[in-house]
């Protein structure tokens, strides 16, 4: 049976700056077998471009098309809400990038959407900015809610933490479109042409990649090269259907040649 795959990378693929063993192999083999890929990111800083060109850099084969981020899951569920609407943005290049790519206008006031997503150069004008747009009415879109990003320095805060003090100080709850939401499930999805029953989803964190799986129905694998360890999983009322060391097990190998 077809089956295609949806795979998160920081943890999955790489930690910080480097490729996780037998991670390249994994790759050429989808690509040898032509079987459907998406790596899909909670980070919106980046184009799909600039992502697949850092992958290429660590080795592995992958083209644009095979990138898929909540940049892109948030402009398009924009786009169908409002089409040709406008926003106030926080965030960087991926974000407003895939938003002028549908249709979206970047103003500074009276915006349909104030839309947050990482950054490392937001300022407090900005989310005193942001502030003073909801309150008037416009509606608070999240790219994710992850409180943190992990680099190689350590954690930084992440949209989640930023999209808490807007949540806080206007006492409106923001709507986000990233893992675990369907939104972002659904459009990945569509995007690999395949249906929920021979969807796979490869990731390294219960809260995101497994939840959001499960709630669609997908086979879901979760790694223990990332930020989940096995005494986590009793902490959880769902679990995945698979757990392996790596993406390089050999079970997972063996299930791409089935």
């Amino acid at each position: 049976m077809a089956r295609g795959y949806l795979i998160d990378m920081d943890g999955v693929i790489y930690r910080g700056g480097q490729l996780i063993p037998g991670a390249d192999g994994f790759v050429n083999r989808l690509r040898s077998l032509d079987i459907p890929f998406l790596f899909v990111t909670n980070n919106s800083q980046r184009t799909r471009r600039d992502v697949a060109i850092r992958l290429q850099r660590m080795g592995l084969d992958v083209e644009d098309k095979h990138i898929f981020t909540c940049a892109m899951a948030t402009a398009r569920f924009l786009a169908q809400q409002k089409p040709n609407g406008t926003a106030y943005v926080i965030g960087e290049g991926g974000l407003l990038q895939a938003l002028h790519h549908n249709g979206y206008a970047i103003v500074d006031h009276d915006p349909d959407y104030v839309v947050v997503g990482e950054g490392r150069a937001f300022t407090m004008e900005m989310l005193d900015k942001a502030v003073k747009q909801i309150m008037k009415g416009a509606r608070l879109i999240a790219t994710n809610m992850d409180p943190s990003c992990p680099t190689e320095d350590g954690l930084r805060p992440g949209c989640g933490a930023i999209v808490a003090m807007l949540e806080t100080a206007t006492g409106k709850r923001a709507f986000s479109v990233g893992k675990p939401s369907p939104v972002i499930m659904r459009a990945a999805q569509a995007e690999l042409g395949m249906s929920p029953a021979d969807t796979t989803i490869i990731g390294d964190t219960m809260e995101t990649d497994i939840l959001g799986g499960v709630q669609m129905g997908y086979r879901t694998v979760l790694v223990l090269s990332g930020g989940t360890h096995p005494g986590d999983l009793c902490h959880f009322a769902y679990q995945p259907d698979v757990i392996v060391d790596s993406i390089a097990h050999p079970s997972l190998m063996e299930a791409l040649a089935a």
